[in-house]
Formats: C-alpha cells, structure tokens, sequence
C-alpha cells in the first residue's frame, strides 16, 4: 500500500518532542524576525530621511525609488531567510546534526547581536552616533533572543542527543562511471 502524504516513512524515526519544539521554535523566531522586518520597512517616512542623510545630492523621485527598490529587495532576502530556517530547521528533526550546528551558530550570532544592539542603546551610543531605535524594534529583538535561546537548549536536550545518535544516515552515491 502507497504511503499517504500524512505518514512518516518507516526508515525516518518521529523526533523527540525537545526536538519538535526546536523545530517549531527556531521557525517562529525567523517569522517574527521578518514581521520585524516588515514593521520597519512600514515606516517608509524614516527610510526616506535615512537615504536623503546617505545620499544629499538625490532628488525626491530617486530617493522614492531607491526606498521602493530597498523594501522589495529586503522582503525577498527576509522571505529567502525564513525558507532556509525552514529547510534546516526540518533537517533537523529529521535527525541531521550539521543543520542543528547550523541552526545553533544561526541562533548565537542572533543573541549576540541583539545584546550587543541592547547595550549600545542602553548606554546611550546609539544616540551619540544618531542611530535611533524604536522600543518596539528593541521588544521584537528581546522575544526573538529568548526564542533563540530556548529553541538551542531545546535541540540540545539528552532526548534531542539521542536522537541525533540514532538518525539513520542517508546514503551515499555510488561511484560508478
């Protein structure tokens, strides 16, 4: 009997609920961080005023242009971000250790980022250096970091381990000519 698109096939075993939850965990976090994305593109205002600092010799029209081209280039690269979250986060759970390294380094260079992005606000550098960042950007940043965090210890709880130990490995081509 044919497999149905809802059953598992047999040679995969189902991934142990740390690791079902990592999985979910690090897909919430890249979606959150593209609907953060989508509220700063959102502020079209201070998009222009960014260029026109940049850029002080463009006139209204290439600065609407260039505001327009930015926000759909960083939608894809957002949208290309979430899939390949996606991807790993599903290599994962299938059992494949380099995506959960992955997805980890992923998650740590995310932390690090947001505590440094925290402490440059809080002591005032930012403003020093006329970067300002808005309370939601920084809220988005924090849920985002906590997200992270959870989602990495998730994939490496002992059941997670185990299942990593026990992953069938896929095989390997032939190398016949």
């Amino acid at each position: 009997m044919p497999p149905t698109p809802n059953t598992r096939p047999t040679n995969q075993p189902t991934p142990p609920r740390p690791l079902h939850l990592a999985r979910w965990l690090f897909i919430a976090s890249a979606a959150l961080g593209l609907v953060r994305f989508v509220v700063q593109l959102s502020d079209r205002e201070m998009l222009i005023d960014q260029l026109r600092l940049q850029q002080p010799t463009l006139g209204q029209d290439e600065l609407d242009a260039a505001a327009t081209g930015g926000t759909f280039f960083g939608l894809l690269l957002a949208a290309a971000l979430l899939l390949v979250y996606v991807l790993l986060a599903n290599r994962m759970a299938q059992g494949r250790n380099w995506a959960r390294v992955l997805l980890t380094a992923l998650a740590a260079a995310g932390i690090l980022v947001g505590v440094l992005r925290l402490i440059t606000v809080g002591s005032g550098l930012a403003a020093a250096f006329g970067l300002s960042v808005s309370p939601v950007d920084l809220a988005f940043g924090v849920v985002t970091m906590v997200i992270d965090a959870v989602a990495v210890v998730l994939a490496f709880h002992p059941a997670a381990a185990a299942h990593f130990r026990n992953a069938p490995t896929p095989p390997r081509p032939t190398g016949g000519s």
